[in-house]
C-alpha cells in the first residue's frame, strides 16, 4: 500500500466517519464466502427458536434476547422479519429467509477466520489507526430478496460501546450494494456528534436502550453508498449510518467485522461478552 494511498484513505476516513475501497477483495473471494454461508444455512436445523433480527421492533421476549445475548461466542442464525407468519412457520425457504448469521463465525469457522485475519485486512486497520486490534463481532447478512428489512438509523458504537476509541466497522459487499437492493446509507462528518443512545445489558437476559440524546437524526443529510461486489466500506463507530429495505429480486450479502483496540475499556454491560474460556483474539 503507497504512503500516499494510505494518508488519503486515513485523511478520508477521519473526515467522512467512513471510507470506500473499491476492489478490496476479488470475485473470487467473493463467492468462497457466499459458498460458504450457503452451507452454513443449509446445515442449520431449524428447531423451535426462529429468532427474528430486527431493529425496529425492540422485542423484549427473555428468551430472544437470551439467544441473541449468547450469540457473541456462538455461530447463530436470525431470521428476517417478513420471512415468519404469525404462528413462527417459515414463508418461503430456509435459504431465502435468514436475516444474518452472527456473530463468532471470524473465531469459530475456518473459512471466514481464514479471511477475516488477512495480511491485507490487518495492515489496513492498523494504518487507519487501531492500536493492538482485537477481532470483536462478525456478521454475514443476507438482506433477502423482496423482504430484507430496513436497519433503522443508529452508530454501531450504541451496542458495542468502549470508553474511548470507538469501535470500526469493516463492511465487505460480496453483492453489488445498490438503491434498489437496501445499500448502506450514511451522515457524512456525523462521528464527530457524541453517541445518541446505547444499549446495556440489565441483569441475566434484559437489555436496555439508554438515550442520550432524543433529538431525532437529520436524516435529510444521508448520502447513498452504493458499492460494487467486492468493495469495502469502513465505518467509524460513532458514524449514523442505515440502510432501506431491499424490495428487490435481488440480495445483497455482506460481510461484517467489528474491531476494538485493546487498550480500550470495554464495559461488562455491553450486551457481547466473552466466556473466559474464549477470549477475543487479535489477526494472529
Amino acid at each position: 500500500m503507497e504512503e500516499k494511498n494510505i494518508h488519503q484513505q486515513k485523511q478520508q476516513y477521519e473526515q467522512n466517519g467512513f471510507l470506500v475501497i473499491k476492489d478490496f477483495i476479488s470475485s473470487d473471494v467473493c463467492d468462497l464466502l457466499i459458498q460458504r454461508a450457503n452451507e452454513l444455512i443449509n446445515n442449520f436445523e431449524l428447531g423451535d427458536k426462529k429468532t427474528i433480527f430486527s431493529t425496529k421492533n425492540k422485542d423484549k421476549n427473555q428468551l430472544k434476547n437470551q439467544y441473541f445475548l449468547e450469540s457473541g461466542h456462538q455461530v447463530r442464525f436470525f431470521f428476517e422479519e417478513g420471512a415468519l407468519d404469525e404462528h413462527g412457520h417459515l414463508l418461503c425457504e430456509k435459504s431465502k429467509s435468514i436475516n444474518k448469521i452472527g456473530h463468532a463465525l471470524h473465531d469459530l469457522d475456518p473459512v471466514f477466520n481464514l479471511f477475516s485475519r488477512t495480511n491485507k485486512i490487518a495492515a489496513l486497520v492498523h494504518h487507519l489507526g487501531v492500536i493492538h486490534p482485537l477481532l470483536l463481532q462478525s456478521m454475514y447478512i443476507c438482506k433477502q430478496p423482496h423482504i430484507g428489512g430496513e436497519v433503522s438509523c443508529h452508530q454501531d458504537a450504541a451496542y458495542l460501546y468502549t470508553v474511548e476509541n470507538p469501535v470500526m466497522g469493516l463492511w465487505f459487499a460480496l453483492e453489488d450494494a445498490t438503491l434498489e437492493n437496501g445499500c448502506l446509507w450514511a451522515i457524512p462528518g456525523g462521528h464527530k456528534n457524541p453517541l445518541k443512545n446505547r444499549l446495556r445489558k440489565k441483569g441475566q437476559n434484559e437489555l436496555h436502550h439508554e438515550i442520550y440524546d432524543e433529538t431525532p437524526w437529520p436524516l435529510e443529510k444521508m448520502i447513498p453508498l452504493e458499492v460494487s461486489r467486492g468493495s469495502l466500506i469502513v465505518l467509524h463507530g460513532l458514524l449514523p449510518h442505515m440502510s432501506k429495505e431491499n424490495n428487490s429480486t435481488s440480495s445483497r450479502h455482506a460481510y461484517s467485522l467489528h474491531i476494538i483496540s485493546s487498550e480500550a475499556d470495554y464495559p461488562s454491560d455491553n450486551w457481547l461478552q466473552r466466556p473466559t474460556h474464549m477470549p477475543l483474539k487479535g489477526f494472529s
